[in-house]
């Protein structure tokens, strides 16, 4: 289906572009080619933007798109939670799903990680897509933070979100107000997990630069 190579590809094109960047793009390139629709389209919108581009000036763009601003954020719980304990038991809720599926993701990421949640979905679609499908406020507000960005990554976010069921919410305010009613699974306690790169402050507060 669709969904299951969206959100493998997506998964892929998300990721850190690190020196087997043009190998990786190229794989994804390859598989979208004999696959119709209009999410597909937009990755390979992206695959166009960004070809061509050096791996070691994609890896400075990566970085000053997503660990320079609380509001392109890849860490979907942070959106919900913030930097506190609660956002700790919500990622222990997704190692246990994660195990429960006989899934296991690298021990040195954050299960909360969106390339991480996509290749899961990937791998166990029916699980996966409800898993998207309840963080999508904060896939939404990813999504709008991107396009106020002028990043081509908004068009891989706004790929995800139409693989999911029902319309999104229409602006950031409301993707904001639906964030801000806390994670919608149950999960159980944990302290906070140590970081891998430094997370800007929770998208709750106010921001005034891009």
């Amino acid at each position: 289906m669709n969904r299951a190579v969206v959100h493998q590809a997506a998964s892929l094109l998300l990721g850190y572009p690190d020196r087997d960047w043009p190998g990786r793009l190229d794989t994804v390139r390859s598989a979208l080619e004999p696959v119709p629709g209009a999410d597909i389209r937009l990755l390979r919108q992206f695959c166009a933007r960004v070809d061509g581009t050096a791996p070691l000036e994609l890896a400075a763009r990566y970085v000053a798109t997503f660990d320079r601003s609380r509001r392109r954020c890849l860490y979907l719980t942070y959106y919900t939670d913030g930097d506190t304990r609660r956002r700790g038991t919500t990622m222990a809720g997704l190692k246990s799903l994660y195990r429960d599926h006989g899934w296991r993701p690298p021990a040195d990421e954050l299960p909360d990680f969106l390339p991480l949640m996509l290749e899961f979905a990937a791998r166990s679609p029916e699980a996966g897509e409800r898993l998207l499908a309840e963080h999508r406020p904060a896939l939404e507000l990813l999504r709008f933070g991107l396009t106020a960005y002028e990043s081509p990554y908004a068009d891989i976010v706004e790929a995800v979100c139409r693989t999911l069921p029902g319309p999104g919410p229409a602006t950031r305010e409301a993707a904001l107000r639906l964030a801000r009613t806390g994670p919608p699974a149950e999960s159980v306690g944990l302290l906070p997990f140590p970081r891998l790169r430094p997370v800007p402050d929770a998208p709750h507060a106010e921001e005034t630069s891009r």
